[in-house]
């Protein structure tokens, strides 16, 4: 974990950081956040992450971050830290409005904002890039969330829930299931290799349009794959080729079985792999 870390304007020690019992984020979930991977110290795609925190916060009236301070505490926590591969991660609350009311504060409140950083130790690279390799598992969960999954809020416990579900089960990830269309996982954005086509959910209120995911359809597009946003039915998967995921921290991870099913061949297949190899092209550079 951090050694410092960055808390409403100033540097302190991690043991030291201290958050007032009233923020709202720990009364009412009311804040959001970020998550942005590091790779031999530099942050990848900080810039799309910290222009998506500025739309959750105009999402939720919350008050605009800075996104410039941010991107230089971003490198000034890497140093200080000595971060070589991990990840930066940033909360923004409406901050403390005491005594508890749902409502916002009737005054001007300064937001509480922090930052911090973890590092990936080399077992959990190693693990990760197993799995990349041969694939993990996933289960569906019937949709239990709210209607603005398109903000990155705190309000995580269905998500919580779901990938718990999933881990009590010995799989990877739990695919929400909505209106009979698998829409994205517990912690990640989901496609479909159906007929030689790439499918993914719209981005819209049911999903959060990851920063991952975004890449990967350039990427797919850049490769010459037809690339649909269109919902993915749960009977499809009976039938796609292949079925991966995506996120900051997973990068492009294939799933070959969903509840106890083999997905086309059970194994990684070809377009995973290219589109694994353009995204570690992309952190390499």
């Amino acid at each position: 974990m951090s050694s410092t870390v960055y808390l409403n304007g100033e540097y302190v020690p991690y043991a030291e950081a201290k958050i007032p019992v009233e923020d709202r984020a720990f009364l009412f979930a009311d804040g959001i956040y970020e998550v942005v991977r590091v790779y031999g110290g530099r942050p990848f795609d900080l810039e799309p992450h910290l222009e998506r925190l500025a739309r959750s916060a105009r999402e939720l009236r919350l008050p605009a971050p800075d996104t410039g301070e941010l991107i230089r505490v971003t490198h000034e926590l890497i140093q200080r830290n000595g971060l070589g591969e991990g990840t930066v991660y940033y909360q923004v609350t409406r901050g403390v409005h005491a005594p508890r009311a749902h409502a916002f504060p009737a005054g001007a409140v300064e937001p509480t904002v922090l930052v911090l950083t973890h590092a990936l130790p080399p077992e959990a690279l190693a693990e990760n890039e197993r799995r990349r390799h041969e694939g993990v598992t996933g289960i569906t969960v019937p949709e239990q969330r709210w209607a603005r999954c398109d903000i990155k809020s705190v309000s995580l416990l269905p998500n919580v829930l779901a990938k718990q579900q999933a881990a009590e089960q010995g799989a990877y990830e739990a695919l929400f299931v909505r209106d009979g269309f698998v829409i994205e996982g517990s912690s990640s954005n989901l496609f479909a290799v159906i007929d030689g086509a790439i499918v993914t959910y719209p981005a819209c209120n049911n999903i959060l349009n990851g920063i991952a995911r975004q890449r990967v359809i350039r990427d797919a597009r850049k490769l010459g794959y037809t690339v649909r946003e269109q919902g993915i039915p749960l009977e499809a998967l009976t039938r796609c080729q292949e079925l991966f995921v995506t996120s900051t921290t997973a990068e492009v991870m294939p799933l070959v079985a969903v509840d106890g099913r083999a997905i086309g061949d059970g194994k990684v297949g070809p377009v995973v792999r290219a589109l694994q190899e353009a995204y570690r092209a992309a952190t390499r550079a």
